[in-house]
């Protein structure tokens, strides 16, 4: 055979090897562009997931060119809500008040001052006559407000035997401390409430006038939240003894691994169904952790789709593994820009069940009406969804590396996982609930950067846990540190779990300790 009747067979294998790398080529500039454009939206923007057809009292959008429109059932009728109302006036407010906006509570300190009137002080005086006042509100600071408490302990001579006695100083949470239990609890919730770093305060303290070093108020710190830690286990017992338990993980840099670089590690907030939450530190993100905080719990662990959860829930027998359908949403987000309609169709079944959400939220359907109005509306859109989302997957044109592949896929091996919340009511759509507490943890990474040890990681958890359960109670972080600060010491080990935040508002909320700054008027 002749080299010109090879030709032929050679040229089309040249061909099929360009189409082979042009289509590789093509699948490296899509996915490079996907990661291009994530990093723009991580940098640059929105950082809500909130949609226009998510949008509380505006239509969803058009399904009418949806595959399978036919199997969508009609949108929940949109619940009527009260139009906004303005407030009426703060009762420490009174008549004549010229600044409306400004509202305050009636704990809040109020100092008179008496503007002068040159009508009453002037040579026609006794032609006025003072008929009303008029109050105008104005919001005033202090720069710094550190007090220096001076206790005057007298020293007496017994006449006869010429013996000195003294009174003894005040009890105080650490021996000889410089510190007042009021200055403990505003540093903590200064720097873990607020994310004011400790050479922040160290440096508002100064400014103060106070001199103090930034290792006392490290080890201070460091003591006083070592002191909480039987309340943070008391709530880790309380959460894993409920029956609906959400778990996620956030990462964090504690510990030096080597010269000029931290160690990555993770804090694993667990979320109660009593409203309580607790970080806990693990120094990888190992699925070893979960065992060893859950243990044997017998209940419904709500997660987002890490294969860690799914590998714990499938070892235990008594574990129904929900799973969270924001994070399937992201899913098909990643997949919008390459794949717009169909990733278009797949948000809007989506948006559809959080619609049905948002009206069950209206109605205040608990129990059994809300499994009962899931089972009517949702069902139908979750079941009419993963037929979609199988029909997609016979398209001859999606390769393996397409994101709305990766986002097929994920739903679909998660599908037993996201429909759980049709079985139970007390399961939430998603864990959105948990990444909001959470918030603590990443605004921490942007204020204090790093653990710089491990243990400090573990303390960072363990005030985040009461901090945060305190926010969900609506309880007063200092007001509550300062009185468990105190009563720690002396409360029965055996009823440590009447100083959580939960319990301790029952408790204790209304006769609360405070500290020798209150009791002297300060």
């Amino acid at each position: 055979m002749s080299r010109a009747d090879d030709e032929p067979d050679n040229i089309a294998e040249l061909q099929k090897d360009w189409q082979r790398k042009e289509q590789a080529l093509e699948r490296d500039i899509r996915n490079l562009t996907a990661q291009v454009d994530w990093f723009k939206q991580q940098i640059f923007g929105a950082k809500s997931e909130k949609r226009p057809d998510m949008i509380p009292g505006q239509g969803l959008l058009d399904f009418g060119r949806h595959p399978l429109a036919n199997l969508l059932p009609s949108a929940p009728a949109d619940v009527s809500v009260a139009s906004h109302t303005r407030k009426t006036k703060s009762s420490s407010k009174e008549p004549g008040d010229e600044n409306s906006q400004l509202r305050f509570s009636d704990d809040v300190p109020v100092q008179e001052i008496s503007v002068p009137c040159p009508e009453l002080s002037g040579p026609n005086a006794d032609d006025y006559d003072v008929i009303s006042e008029k109050y105008t509100y104005r919001l005033a600071q202090n720069p710094g407000s550190y007090v220096v408490l001076k206790y005057i302990r007298k020293v007496v001579k017994r006449q006869s035997d010429k013996t000195l006695k003294t009174t003894a100083a005040p009890s105080a949470i650490f021996d000889k401390s410089i510190a007042d239990v009021s200055f403990l609890a505003g540093m903590l919730v200064d720097k873990f409430a607020y994310h004011c770093p400790l050479y922040r305060q160290h440096q508002k303290l100064r400014d103060s006038g106070i001199d103090i070093s930034r290792s006392t108020l490290t080890n201070l710190s460091n003591r006083a939240i070592e002191l909480l830690r039987p309340i943070h286990l008391a709530i880790i017992s309380s959460i894993i003894g409920g029956k609906h338990i959400g778990m996620d993980e956030t990462p964090i840099k504690a510990g030096r691994k080597k010269k000029g670089k931290m160690r990555q590690a993770y804090f694993w907030p667990i979320c109660g169904d009593q409203g309580e939450i607790a970080f806990t530190y693990s120094p990888s993100r190992a699925g070893s952790h979960i065992r060893e905080v859950l243990g044997d719990y017998q209940g419904t662990l709500l997660t987002d789709g890490y294969a860690a959860y799914s590998s714990y829930a499938a070892s235990m027998s008594d574990i129904v593994h929900a799973l969270c359908w924001a994070h399937a949403r992201r899913t098909f987000i990643k997949a919008e820009k390459i794949e717009p309609e169909a990733a278009e169709q797949a948000l809007q079944y989506i948006a559809v069940l959080y619609k049905i959400e948002s009206n069950i939220k209206n109605l205040d359907l608990t129990a059994q009406d809300k499994l009962d109005y899931r089972v009517e509306h949702a069902k139908p859109v979750v079941d009419a969804f993963f037929q979609w989302a199988e029909l997609q997957c016979l398209r001859p044109d999606l390769d393996p590396s397409n994101p709305l592949s990766k986002a097929l896929k994920y739903v679909l091996e998660r599908q037993a996982g996201l429909m759980v919340f049709l079985q139970d009511p007390e399961v939430p759509i998603d864990t959105n609930h948990l990444e909001r507490a959470l918030r603590p943890i990443p605004m921490g990474r942007k204020n204090y950067l790093f653990c710089w040890t491990e243990v400090g990681a573990e303390l960072v958890g363990i005030i985040q846990s009461l901090i945060v359960t305190c926010r969900i109670q609506e309880v007063d972080p200092y007001r509550y540190l300062v009185d468990v600060l105190q009563r720690v010491g002396t409360h029965p080990a055996a009823k440590v779990h009447e100083l959580t935040p939960r319990l301790w508002k029952e408790k204790f909320g209304q006769n609360f300790l405070t500290s020798d700054l209150n009791s002297m008027g300060q």
